[in-house]
């Protein structure tokens, strides 16, 4: 059994995803989410940190001058709980280059669409207008890219004829719930990686659209 990872998620929202996370957690896994930080203090997603035992902080960003100092503070409160991994579930800031570097390797997010496809917002709205078969969500690492980091993990369903933008999200949050917490649990047992080659799982380099998860 693996040592212990520190894990520290920073949330906007309602914390759906951070909630999969946490569901995720037990025994045999040996993530251990140390501390919740949102930028907003009416985030649901602190309710669900509380109700866990989950230590929780609020970093109100308004309250900074530009978002390099913003970053920095919020830098220091993670380091206070001496993270090994960074996961991002619903935070709306952009990051500055300094806090990205200072995490470089062990910092994840999850984007609403097949990366490189659909970067940015309004995803499943773009998917549809462009009569697309295929959709779903990819965890990949954080770079000083826009949703350009490199891909750990997608999975991947079918658009139905009577999907809308919608019930498309529905559906994509349900894939979301599966791949996010598996990807946290392949960092924690220290089977995930970024090489200098790109992502590798197992020691082995993965493809630049990440490994597959059927639905």
């Amino acid at each position: 059994m693996p040592a212990t990872c520190n894990v520290v998620v920073l949330i906007s929202g309602s914390g759906s995803n951070l909630q999969a996370l946490i569901d995720s957690t037990g025994t045999d896994n040996p993530a251990r989410i140390r501390a919740v930080i949102s930028n907003r203090a009416d985030a649901y997603g602190l309710q669900r940190a509380e109700a866990a035992g989950i230590p929780t902080r609020t970093l109100d960003h308004k309250q900074y001058a530009d978002r390099e100092s913003f970053d920095q503070a919020l830098i220091e409160i993670i380091d206070s709980y001496d993270a090994e991994l960074v996961i991002l579930a619903g935070f709306m800031r952009i990051l500055s280059p300094a806090f990205v570097r200072h995490y470089h390797g062990r910092l994840l997010n999850i984007h609403p669409s097949l990366l490189p496809k659909y970067k940015g917002l309004h995803t499943h709205q773009r998917a549809l207008q462009a009569n697309e078969k295929e959709h779903g969500c990819s965890v990949h690492f954080v770079t000083e890219e826009l949703d350009g980091g490199p891909v750990v993990l997608q999975a991947v369903i079918a658009i139905h004829s009577s999907d809308t933008p919608e019930n498309l999200a529905q559906r994509i949050h349900t894939q979301e719930h599966r791949i996010y917490p598996l990807a946290m649990r392949w960092f924690a047992e220290g089977r995930l990686q970024l090489g200098q080659a790109g992502v590798e799982l197992d020691g082995q380099p993965l493809p630049a659209n990440g490994q597959q998860l059927p639905n």
